[in-house]
């Protein structure tokens, strides 16, 4: 791990690409999840993205699935209007989002795996397996000079894949870890 430096320069005063890390993201994918269950427009995503963000967030993350379940489009366009932090957008890897993410030009895009019956994404991507839809959709998100990441199992094989491919930047899945009890399982899986 990189030492912090004592007197780094703000994120928000260097370009994305000079950004070693990000300090602190904040998602607010849930603050739009209840705004939809109330069937309303409060809470307003925007609103708690721009607290987050005076309060020293160094970035926003929102994950606009294919179901809508929480991020809308115009939460996107807001957010890149209002925001002077990086957003990061979590995305599958689809032509609509692609086209999306083009169109939105957030600072960064992270890949996760979807499933409509899942409440929170419960696994890594599978560069493996995924790479031949991938290459052409990171080829074309980078060309356009936005950041990328791909969540991913904390595996090998995975991992090679994702540089191969030519992320910026990794998320390891660590949920099986988080799950387990205290003792030899979690600590063979940490190991892991």
């Amino acid at each position: 791990m990189k030492p912090i430096s004592s007197d780094p320069k703000p994120i928000t005063q260097a370009p994305i690409t000079q950004v070693p890390y990000l300090r602190l993201g904040v998602n607010i994918d849930h603050v739009a999840t209840i705004r939809n269950a109330r069937g309303g427009s409060h809470p307003e995503p925007v609103k708690a993205a721009l607290l987050a963000e005076q309060a020293g967030a160094d970035g926003i993350t929102a994950h606009l699935r294919e179901d809508r379940r929480h991020i809308r489009e115009a939460d996107l366009e807001a957010l890149k209007a209002e925001l002077s932090v990086p957003l990061n957008l979590e995305m599958a890897a689809t032509d609509e989002m692609l086209n999306i993410a083009l169109a939105t030009m957030p600072n960064a895009a992270c890949f996760v795996p979807e499933k409509r019956e899942e409440v929170t994404t419960e696994g890594g991507l599978d560069v493996v397996g995924m790479r031949a839809r991938l290459a052409p959709v990171l080829a074309t998100l980078k060309d356009a000079g936005i950041r990328l990441s791909l969540f991913i199992e904390a595996n090998p094989d995975q991992l090679n894949a994702a540089a191969d491919l030519g992320a910026d930047i990794v998320e390891l899945h660590t949920g099986r870890y988080c799950d387990l009890p205290a003792g030899a399982e979690r600590d063979a899986e940490y190991a892991r």
